[in-house]
């Protein structure tokens, strides 16, 4: 399930039963949590593309269910010589066991990693 992303893994996530890592291509979700509960959610696009943006969504079942945050600005960083955009969220939301929150980046629509909460 989780698949390993440099960027997250260097920016400090803590593992707990609701934190994971997903990527599509270029686009990466994060999400850092206990339990059933997501404290934060963090989206990476690889290299530098000023002006993109993100939002993150939750979907059951296949079936899209809502936005938990719309799109928000993404900031352009470096860490070494990895260039990365990034969008981070305080969510401090509880989540149905299997609920997948997924990130989705304007102008990657095909792309759409997601992780699964669970128990």
């Amino acid at each position: 399930m989780a698949v390993s992303v440099m960027a997250l893994c260097a920016l400090g996530q803590a593992p707990a039963q609701a934190s994971g890592t997903a990527e599509d291509g270029p686009v990466s979700i994060g999400v850092i949590g206990d339990g059933l509960k997501v404290r934060e959610v963090r989206v990476l696009l690889d290299g530098w593309k000023p002006g993109a943006r993100a939002r993150i969504s939750e979907w059951r079942g296949g079936e899209w269910v809502r936005d938990v945050r719309g799109w928000k600005h993404m900031a352009s960083k470096e860490q070494g010589r990895y260039k990365y955009e990034i969008a981070t969220w305080k969510i401090d939301r509880n989540f149905r066991h299997r609920s997948r929150i997924c990130a989705e980046v304007f102008g990657h629509a095909e792309r759409m990693p997601c992780v699964t909460i669970k128990r």
